[in-house]
């Protein structure tokens, strides 16, 4: 099993969330860990950097995310 990485969402509202995840999770994966430090469901949370919006089916690894990543976190 690979090594655990830990990212960082900031919603933009001054709350940064620090997760720990595992490189093979799914942007799915990482949203309901959010969720759950968050109190808001998973399906109403998205996660960006820049203009890329992250789709949940994809791996944390194929968007080559690494340990110390920031995303952008929008909740609609």
């Amino acid at each position: 099993m690979s090594e655990m990485i830990e990212v960082v969402c900031n919603d933009r509202l001054g709350r940064k969330v620090r997760v720990k995840c595992n490189p093979d999770d799914t942007i799915g994966d990482l949203k309901k860990l959010l969720a759950a430090q968050t109190g808001t469901r998973a399906e109403k949370i998205r996660l960006q950097k820049w203009h890329t919006v992250y789709k949940d089916h994809i791996t944390l690894e194929d968007y080559e995310v690494h340990d110390g990543f920031g995303f952008e976190l929008f909740y609609h």
